[in-house]
């Protein structure tokens, strides 16, 4: 994983708008989850996800690090205390994203709410777009997406398609010490740059 001071990045990255923010290259994308114990260090030892994780409900990836961290309270909250940065195959992850079904009715997306609502009954991939958030958990103008994965597709997800599991919580409480003295001059996170898509109908379906 590449990192770099949170304020140096904070002047390029977008204000605003639908973006994948991510760090990836050609090979994979790095998507974070937070588990309770038992799930988190089963899969960082075992590098697949098995053992107490359920095969049999949705799990929700997100690419964005600081959305995780407002997510689980950088690593706080209950069944949230261990951080995972999952380095996902990048055409796994183009594989869900050409496959999601938004989990809301988007008008601009779906002729009728009826359809919408059979693609979600059919879907193996959620899309969610959600606030983005700061260090300190305040929403901000940029949108952050999550994706939900099910069905025949987390089989996948949960050892086909992963590179490499890292259990990332120590660097998380670290850099929460600096967040809570309020020294984001001195805060680190993960190297994220947008996405980028080639395909024009896959970008319009996302809304980037």
């Amino acid at each position: 994983m590449k990192f770099k001071l949170y304020k140096t990045q904070l002047e390029i990255w977008p204000k605003d708008g639908y973006h994948i923010m991510a760090q990836y290259d050609d090979e994979k994308v790095i998507v974070y989850q937070a588990y309770r114990l038992a799930i988190g260090h089963f899969a960082a030892k075992n590098q697949f996800f098995g053992g107490p994780f359920s095969l049999e409900r949705m799990t929700w990836i997100k690419p964005n690090f600081l959305w995780m961290m407002y997510r689980s309270g950088w690593g706080t909250k209950e069944g949230q205390e261990v951080t995972l940065a999952i380095h996902l195959k990048k055409v796994a992850f183009l594989r869900y994203l050409k496959q999601t079904v938004w989990s809301s009715f988007n008008a601009n997306q779906y002729e009728s709410r009826e359809a919408w609502q059979e693609a979600v009954k059919s879907s193996n991939i959620r899309l969610q777009w959600d606030p983005d958030h700061d260090p300190y958990g305040a929403k901000i103008e940029r949108r952050a997406i999550q994706i939900g994965i099910r069905n025949e597709e987390i089989r996948n997800f949960a050892k086909e398609d992963i590179l490499k599991i890292e259990d990332i919580s120590e660097f998380v409480a670290t850099q929460y010490e600096f967040v809570k003295n309020k020294q984001l001059d001195k805060l680190i996170i993960p190297e994220e740059h947008p996405f980028l898509i080639d395909d024009k109908d896959l970008k319009k379906h996302l809304n980037l």
